[in-house]
């Protein structure tokens, strides 16, 4: 499974849709991109693979950015998303 993580403008806490498949993650990330790149405000609307009532609607301009990352076995649940990683 792999996660596209959404952090807005305004809001600390990213938002995130899950999709089943790279190509279905690489797609997502790509039409988010693409919509942050166009001069206007765009309304995207995305679900969840996982969650298929889980759905986002969110303006263009609010995004501030955007991460895809694979859910693994080893790695655990309460992993916050992010870049960073804190050594134990």
């Amino acid at each position: 499974m792999f996660t596209i993580d959404l952090t807005l403008k305004t809001t600390p806490v990213p938002l995130s849709v899950q999709r089943k498949s790279a190509e279905a993650a690489e797609t997502t990330y790509q039409e988010i991109t693409k919509a942050m790149r166009a001069g206007s405000s765009q309304l995207l609307e995305l679900t969840c693979d996982h969650q298929p009532e889980k759905k986002i609607g969110i303006l263009s301009d609010q995004i501030s950015a955007v991460m895809i990352s694979q859910k693994s076995g080893a790695a655990g649940g309460g992993r916050v998303p992010g870049f960073f990683a804190v050594a134990e």
